[in-house]
């Protein structure tokens, strides 16, 4: 059944992308409108394709136009002007938003000065030094930009999609897969299951009596923009955002090796089957199989095959042939990062961007089962910042609620900080000493070199004040990617002043990147899992995080919030 709340989403955030492009400014009127409107939208329970142009009207923070957009969505499938932008600016061109340096309205000039329609343009007119004969550009802006492109390709960038996108979307093909007749599981695999943060495709297994109804559905989906190949137990499509989607069908009672197959990694699996031969057996996308009689060992269930394999079950976000079947076979696996005793990043709508109240993201949070709620709303330097009279305010409220709630959790009043390019700080020292937990991020100046980046992130964090780094490299998956940093010198200084560093659980963060979580436990830095929350329902993305931390093998010894509560509340009194 079509999912109108997620059309509206997907609908609304390529509007954004598109319009940003084409206005050039990330604050211009119809930019912001479209951004407020995916928060509004986002919060929404309803089955938004039901509701009139009166009603969506009524939605705090969708206008009049907006709303007309929606009802066009719903009523046509398609929308003019979203068409219209898509024309505009092809694949291509919104590509060169991804590179450091190309904001959109260079994105543009590009596109209308030197005719660059994709990088491949781009790469020709950087060899042949056309980019020089534009004003504001010059030989140092050719090699920034060979560097920036050279930079995406190594990471993959080019050619993967953001986690952020992937999941949502693999998410709903299989609440609908789900529901066909005759389906008694389904579920996203491959590195989507894995928790990568960024995927070439998806994969879905689907445990069906008869594949015939799933193959239909999936060519239905209202998503895909064309067939692939469609067999008899599996379908190939792309999607309107061009991400191809791989859905198998398998027997109920193949389930478990199925889901061992196509989930992967696939060096995981060489040792798996290598394991398996060693026993005597065979395994495939099928079954644990034995060689000398033929005979099903194992196939139902993950649980089950590994067990005949001699392993424990292995998640998998830990499947990646990162020692994890040494471990698994001593013992010593990674354990899990959960239930987790609070949280250290969240917004109220005192906030700019915030969409729910202080009372409000309390009574989730202690739902949730937190002994502590950092409560930490955007410091005025930033655009969605606030002034010191509100935040006096504000505090004032968290007293008061605090004492109406009692000891069943620990508020703190906080400050999200904003890290000039020189490491200078909101506020004076004065004001940011009183707060209970302060976090300190970058929010701008992306473009800074390695050197100059690495000082203004540890200038901040000798800031008596400062008790966290947020978002470390204020990467967005798929669209900005990482600061350069002295990765070394900047965990050592968090270990020196006892400052913890964000594991960020926003998909499009999931920030600092793998590689750096790895490191920076190596030099001994507490870590804490955070969900950036701006909506009582994002509370939850805090669980992305604890995932993430999982597959990066971090330790629960050091995640502060992974600490009983009373560890957790000493550690914060100690530093």
């Amino acid at each position: 059944m079509p999912d109108s709340k997620q059309d509206a989403l997907d609908m609304l955030r390529e509007l954004t992308e598109l319009t940003l492009l084409d206005e050039g400014d990330p604050q211009s009127f119809r930019v912001r409108a479209y951004e407020n409107a995916t928060h509004a939208i986002a919060s929404q329970a309803n089955d938004l394709g039901r509701l009139s142009l009166a009603s969506l009207k009524k939605i705090h923070g969708i206008g009049k136009s907006t709303a007309e957009k929606l009802r066009e969505l719903f009523e046509t499938g398609t929308v003019q002007k979203l068409e219209a932008l898509r024309q505009k600016y092809p694949p291509g061109v919104v590509l060169l938003l991804r590179l450091q340096g190309v904001g959109p309205k260079a994105a543009r000039r590009l596109q209308s000065e030197l005719g660059v329609q994709s990088l491949d343009d781009l790469r020709r007119a950087i060899d042949e030094q056309r980019l020089r004969t534009l004003k504001g550009f010059g030989e140092k802006s050719e090699q920034r930009l060979r560097d920036a492109i050279a930079r995406l390709e190594r990471e993959g960038s080019l050619t993967r999609t953001s986690i952020a996108i992937a999941l949502p979307l693999a998410q709903r093909i299989v609440a609908e897969l789900g529901a066909v007749r005759g389906v008694t599981f389904a579920a996203a695999c491959g590195s989507l299951r894995r928790f990568s943060e960024t995927v070439g495709d998806v994969d879905i297994v689907v445990a069906a009596t008869d594949p015939a109804p799933v193959m239909e559905t999936v060519v239905a989906l209202g998503m895909v923009e064309r067939v692939l190949a469609r067999g008899e137990s599996k379908t190939s499509v792309v999607t309107r955002r061009g991400l191809q989607v791989d859905v198998r069908v398998v027997a109920p009672n193949q389930l478990g090796a199925a889901l061992i197959y196509f989930t992967g990694s696939k060096s995981h699996c060489v040792k798996l089957r290598q394991r398996a031969l060693a026993r005597g057996y065979t395994l495939n996308e099928y079954a644990l199989t034995s060689v000398a009689s033929g005979a099903v060992i194992a196939s139902e269930t993950e649980e089950q095959v590994y067990r005949a394999l001699g392993l424990p079950f292995i998640p998998p976000v830990l499947r990646e042939d990162w020692g994890e079947l040494e471990a698994a076979e001593q013992g010593r696996l990674p354990r899990a990062l959960e239930p987790l005793s609070g949280d250290f990043h969240v917004h109220t709508d005192l906030s700019g961007d915030g969409r729910s109240s202080l009372e409000e993201m309390v009574a989730t949070a202690r739902a949730r089962g937190y002994g502590v709620l950092a409560l930490t709303d955007h410091a005025e330097g930033t655009l969605s910042g606030v002034g010191r009279d509100a935040l006096l305010e504000q505090r004032t409220r968290i007293g008061a609620l605090q004492r109406e709630v009692g000891e069943s959790i620990r508020l703190l009043h906080g400050v999200e900080l904003n890290i000039g390019p020189a490491g200078e700080l909101d506020y004076d020292a004065g004001f940011r000493a009183s707060f209970d937990f302060c976090i300190a991020s970058i929010h701008s100046h992306f473009e800074l070199h390695r050197a100059a980046q690495t000082r203004r992130v540890i200038t901040a964090m000798q800031d008596p004040s400062v008790r966290m780094l947020g978002h470390l490299t204020a990467r967005i998956i798929g669209r900005r990617p990482p600061v350069e940093l002295d990765a070394a010198a900047v965990f050592d200084a968090a270990r020196d002043t006892r400052t913890a560093i964000e594991l960020n659980g926003a998909l499009p963060r999931l920030d600092p990147p793998l590689e750096l979580l790895r490191a920076a436990q190596e030099h001994g830095v507490t870590f804490l899992l955070t969900s950036d929350a701006h909506h009582t329902k994002e509370l939850a993305l805090v669980d992305n995080a604890a995932r993430y931390a999982h597959r990066a093998h971090l330790s629960p010894e050091n995640v502060a919030n992974s600490w009983p509560v009373e560890r957790l509340l000493s550690w914060l009194a100690s530093t």
